[in-house]
């Protein structure tokens, strides 16, 4: 591994940790640095437009460099561009947004965002990323990793976003068994409260769990008993025809079945 690099990438990480601005002195206690080598790296990225300083503050935030890499890694998804239709229709059926989502890390990433089908004022969360273990689309990917990345995620700190999310490993464990067994993940406010989600997995042709698929909105209206079971048919197909897409035949494809 290049030092340098893996230096210049852990002070990226932490201008995009959550804090819009941070200064060299905080990058530094962040990153475990020297101040005259994160300043050194700083002006380095600077260069290259991925991060930018404040003048009246000093203090740097991410550039406009890193836009244009994100933008490239959405256009070159796979699993995001065979989503896009199959997230429109997903939308119209549901008559609710879409997120479709992938793992990174401890968190998934929303590579596709589709709208909720009606006048209402939205926006747009494509590179939002949730703690995997705080959503449906996480659990629905997680549940479905082999066993020594399933245990490494329940390993990792499973920090709480609301009073409903679930923390524990027994906890967690015992919710990803119960999506591998129905083929589809249920997250009731624990992203955040008054919200969501119902999520299914999308694999590749090789049988891997690629990322998700699921509807996500104001849990008393997308879990209310008449038209629950409805949404989980809906986005248990989605993810399927996704998955086909992608190349995975029925032996990769969960087939799930309502209780």
């Amino acid at each position: 591994m290049i030092q340098s690099v893996q230096r210049a990438a852990q002070i990226l990480g932490a201008l995009g940790s959550g804090t819009p601005r941070l200064g060299v002195t905080e990058i530094a206690e962040r990153v475990g640095l020297a101040k005259p080598t994160v300043h050194g790296l700083l002006r380095t990225l600077e260069a290259h437009e991925l991060v930018t300083q404040d003048p009246d503050t000093g203090k740097y935030s991410l550039g406009p460099g890193v836009l244009q890499l994100g933008n490239a890694y959405l256009d070159g998804s796979e699993l995001r561009a065979r989503s896009l239709r199959w997230a429109e229709s997903l939308a119209q059926r549901a008559g609710e947004a879409v997120w479709v989502a992938t793992l990174s890390g401890s968190r998934v990433i929303v590579l596709h965002h589709v709208f909720r089908p009606d006048d209402t004022v939205q926006i747009l969360e494509v590179g939002a990323a949730i703690p995997w273990h705080a959503c449906a689309l996480g659990h629905a990917i997680v549940a479905q990793l082999p066993d020594a990345q399933r245990t490494r995620a329940l390993a990792a700190d499973l920090a709480p976003l609301t009073g409903r999310t679930k923390t524990t490993r027994a906890a967690l464990a015992r919710a990803l068994g119960q999506v591998r067994q129905r083929g589809y993940a249920i997250e009731d406010q624990e992203a955040a409260l008054g919200d969501a989600g119902i999520a299914a997995p999308i694999w590749y042709r090789d049988g891997v769990v690629a990322g998700a698929i699921g509807v996500v909105g104001a849990a008393d209206r997308l879990l209310a008993p008449g038209g629950r079971d409805a949404r989980v048919r809906a986005v248990i197909e989605a993810a399927r025809s996704v998955s086909r897409d992608l190349g995975a035949g029925r032996g990769g494809v969960v087939l799930a079945a309502l209780t």
